[in-house]
């Protein structure tokens, strides 16, 4: 029995079904399979007009799923890979900036517990932070354990 191939917007609805993707990562996906130039514009418009797909949405997903273990700088990174609009990662970097120390204590806390004894530990907490994208006065007041909220 011949089965018949999957439409592009079957394919972005599957895709869709399991987590928020922007248009621009939709593109990239389904480009190997359009077989007629414009199809995968007019279905990816359709799906768009129709709110399956949500620029808004993929933004809050992002923040939900990596803001408790990243910082504003890998979020940016990965905000802006996806091809979302240069305001609305503004908006959402704006947004972690206001909870980067906690954020960076908790990270910290999990894989840490307690203060760095010497330089050398100090280094690679200060390291460890910064690859998950904190910046650097957030991992200063964090390794320093200047732990006081002062807002």
């Amino acid at each position: 029995m011949a089965t018949t191939p999957i439409s592009l917007k079957g394919r972005a609805l599957r895709l869709l079904s399991g987590r928020e993707y922007s248009r621009v990562e939709l593109e990239r996906k389904l480009a190997p399979f359009e077989e007629e130039p414009g199809a995968l514009a007019k279905a990816l418009d359709d799906l768009q007009a129709k709110g399956f797909i949500d620029e808004q949405r993929v933004v809050e997903s992002v923040l939900n799923r990596r803001s408790a273990k990243l910082g504003a700088a890998r979020i940016r990174q990965e905000l802006q890979s996806k091809g979302l609009a240069p305001e609305a990662v503004q908006d959402a970097v704006a947004q972690l900036r206001v909870t980067e120390v906690e954020r960076a204590r908790e990270v910290w806390r999990k894989k840490f517990g307690e203060p760095a004894t010497d330089a050398v530990a100090r280094g690679k907490h200060m390291r460890f932070l910064a690859s998950r994208g904190f910046g650097g006065d957030a991992i200063r007041r964090v390794v320093s354990g200047n732990l006081e909220d002062d807002a």
